[in-house]
């Protein structure tokens, strides 16, 4: 049976936290090209750059302009033609902007277009504010529109996109997570894993720790990934004086994260709203752990909620409820068998409705689905 080809849109090639985009290129029951390099790629995969700085192909290009009109621009004119060539019969779009970009490029094609949404396109007011018209159009235009949680379906409903365009998706966690087993279930070690900005709240987790640590004095800490609030985290640590319970290593590689779970108590991550807005879609890492068998101590946001069974699969507090998150994590510290059967409860919960296999069986049926309308 022949496969469809799908282009697989993202504005970047290689972003380390973004595992839900590479499973897409990789998994995807589909004959893909992956376009990156911006809203309106640059780049296809394996075969370089869509556009030339040659003069015959800028004349070319140009003299389509002014035969066809001057709608499409360079870029958009280099990426229909890949479209062509590549005989793509749907368009797969990375992120809100990018789908609010590909709009005239798929609409001049001919081009079914889905998009789907996963976290900041969908509440950074900024984006929001600059995007207000061309998501209006992207709504009317686009054929499926993919949610990642149930809070993320509202905020898209009230941006204006129709109820009947909306599928709920949430990610999924590959399958080696589900074959981590625990070393120790009385370890005495908290992991989290994610990237250092404003709406994971890294500090909130060092200020909670803090507190565990003066009733458990061999709790520890490791807080993988790395970004912007690195470097302020780390002085933290140090003017907290939690250097010899607390390791942030920066970014690992998926093995060392294995491993480390594997080690630990319990899973923590203090995601808040930003301040310019930001939130999350649903994070892969909390699915991640819940797969390994770690209870997890989270915040109510975003698409934590719809995971996280509380008091079930782990704990959830307000956004900078730091006194409840070290409540919590020292309960699990003093209630060890009750951190395993929350874990295995957990990894059940995953496996049931949050596996990687769901998650892109339904993107493949949704291109399906799409294609055959």
């Amino acid at each position: 049976m022949v496969k469809s080809v799908v282009a697989v849109v993202s504005p970047n090639k290689n972003a380390y936290s973004e595992t839900f985009i590479k499973a897409h290129r990789e998994l995807l029951d589909a004959d893909v090209r992956y376009y990156s390099d911006g809203f309106i790629p640059r780049v296809l995969d394996c075969q370089g750059p869509l556009s030339s700085n040659a003069l015959p192909w800028l004349l070319r290009q140009r003299l389509r302009r002014r035969l066809y009109g001057s709608q499409l621009s360079l870029d958009e004119l280099a990426l229909l033609d890949s479209f062509d060539q590549q005989k793509v019969d749907v368009v797969l779009a990375e992120y809100g902007m990018t789908g609010a970009a590909l709009v005239p490029v798929c609409r001049r094609a001919g081009l079914p277009l889905i998009v789907h949404f996963h976290g900041r396109d969908a509440t950074v007011q900024s984006i929001l504010d600059s995007h207000r018209d061309s998501y209006a159009v992207l709504f009317e235009y686009a054929s499926a529109v993919v949610a990642v949680s149930r809070d993320m379906e509202k905020r898209l409903i009230a941006l204006g996109c129709p109820k009947d365009k909306l599928i709920y998706n949430p990610y999924g966690p590959r399958d080696e997570f589900f074959e981590i087993k625990p070393r120790n279930s009385a370890s005495p070690m908290f992991i989290a894993v994610g990237r250092f900005v404003d709406k994971k709240a890294p500090f909130n987790i060092l200020f909670a720790f803090k507190r565990v640590l003066e009733r458990h004095v061999n709790a520890r800490l490791v807080m993988v990934g790395t970004g912007p609030l690195w470097f302020a985290c780390q002085v933290l640590t140090e003017r907290l004086q939690l250097q010899h319970a607390v390791s942030l290593p920066g970014a690992v590689e998926p093995a060392r994260v294995r491993d480390l779970f594997a080690g630990a108590l319990a899973f923590v991550q203090h995601s808040v709203t930003g301040p310019d807005g930001d939130m999350e879609g649903t994070p892969v890492a909390v699915l991640e752990a819940g797969a390994a068998g770690l209870p997890i101590i989270a915040t109510r946001h975003a698409g934590i909620a719809d995971v996280v069974v509380e008091g079930e699969t782990g704990y959830l507090v307000d956004e900078h409820d730091v006194d409840g998150m070290a409540a919590d994590m020292s309960r699990l510290l003093e209630q060890p068998g009750l951190a395993h059967k929350m874990g295995t409860a957990g990894r059940l919960r995953i496996r049931e409705k949050f596996t990687m296999a769901r998650h892109i069986g339904c993107l493949d049926q949704c291109i399906i689905d799409v294609i055959g309308n």
